[in-house]
């Protein structure tokens, strides 16, 4: 959006007409021999954050007086587009901050200013207190899921850029932070990052009891089971494999762990099956559960990764608790 012509040279005074320059039409001085440029406006913008809510402010001047947008002015001359994003945030809002990273940059065309180039820089907070500057009429943290209509398009698509840039990260924290909960059951279980892959593996359990028949029967470390019918082994496999897909969805308690894996090893005894030779095959099951996740591609990204890691928690968390009562009962001791 071209500003109004410039009608006289800001030199010497004489008036300005229009001349090409390289195919360009711009405001010429013939006494001076100088063209002048008109280049986009330099603004700058912050997106400071507190609990997930963003500061905005509210415009006390035209224009988009009584609108909302992120702290943003126009860089001053002689003044780096990083201090002048600092001076604007904390003469809007009180804050005083430092750059964290670049977020956004757009072009824009203002009825108003004209071209504008908005920055978009992420800080954090360093000192100040928060308060409404001259230009303000209020200053207040907003959730990024009830941010009001902003006065520039451009801190819109600045905002989303950023929630789009952290949305991975901040869906770990929130896992881990679950994950590492003591009371980790019934709803708390359904927001993890890893119940992606709840889907994955009890659609797959006849496929991995299957991978893990094939070790329990053949590893040196359960020579007792090679002997016992396919199928029953099987069928227990496959149950055990449900039993974790419903306690990673919050569905089978502690209480059932225990009651299953007590009995478990007391028949196991009765069986006459090795404690090592029992305690095995849980082992194995453990890491067919692991390893064939692991072969669902989870390793692509950085969220890939972390779930797979918090899985692996998970099954570790799952399986000790069964080896713990499997052993508890083939001792024949109740009280765990």
């Amino acid at each position: 959006m071209k500003r109004k012509a410039k009608r006289f040279c800001s030199y010497c005074g004489s008036k300005t007409i229009t001349m090409q320059e390289e195919g360009v039409p711009r405001d010429f001085c013939e006494t001076c021999g100088v063209f002048f440029y008109e280049n986009p406006l330099p603004v700058v913008s912050t997106i400071l954050m507190s609990d997930r809510k963003v500061l905005l402010v509210k415009r006390g001047k035209k224009p988009y007086k009584g609108m909302w947008c992120l702290p943003t002015g126009f860089a001053e001359a002689g003044e780096s587009i990083e201090d002048a994003a600092l001076r604007e945030l904390e003469e809007e809002t009180g804050i005083q901050g430092s750059i964290v990273g670049l977020v956004h940059l757009d072009s824009a065309a203002n009825y108003y200013y004209g071209d504008l180039l908005f920055t978009t820089f992420e800080v954090e907070a360093t000192g100040g207190k928060l308060s409404r500057g001259g230009d303000a009429d209020d200053v207040k943290y907003f959730p990024l899921d009830r941010i009001p209509k902003l006065a520039f398009s451009s801190n819109k698509k600045a905002i989303k850029a950023f929630i789009r840039n952290k949305s991975d990260a901040w869906a770990i924290l929130d896992s881990f932070s679950l994950a590492m909960a003591d009371d980790l059951t019934g709803k708390k279980k359904k927001n993890l990052l890893s119940d992606r892959l709840i889907d994955v593996i009890e659609k797959n359990a006849e496929r991995i009891a299957g991978i893990w028949l094939d070790d329990v029967t053949t590893n040196r470390s359960t020579a007792g089971y090679h002997p016992v019918n396919r199928q029953d082994l099987f069928q227990k496999a496959y149950t055990i494999i449900s039993q974790f897909g419903r306690w990673l969805g919050g569905f089978y308690r502690d209480e059932d762990i225990r009651n299953f894996y007590m009995e478990l090893g007391r028949e196991r005894n009765r069986a006459g099956f090795k404690l090592s030779e029992v305690l095995s095959t849980l082992s194995l099951l453990k890491k067919d559960i692991w390893e064939f996740a692991l072969s669902r591609g989870m390793w692509q990204k950085t969220l890939d990764i972390y779930m797979a890691l918090e899985l692996d928690r998970r099954i570790v968390v799952f399986f000790d608790k069964a080896a713990f009562y499997t052993t508890k009962g083939y001792e024949g001791k109740e009280n765990p």
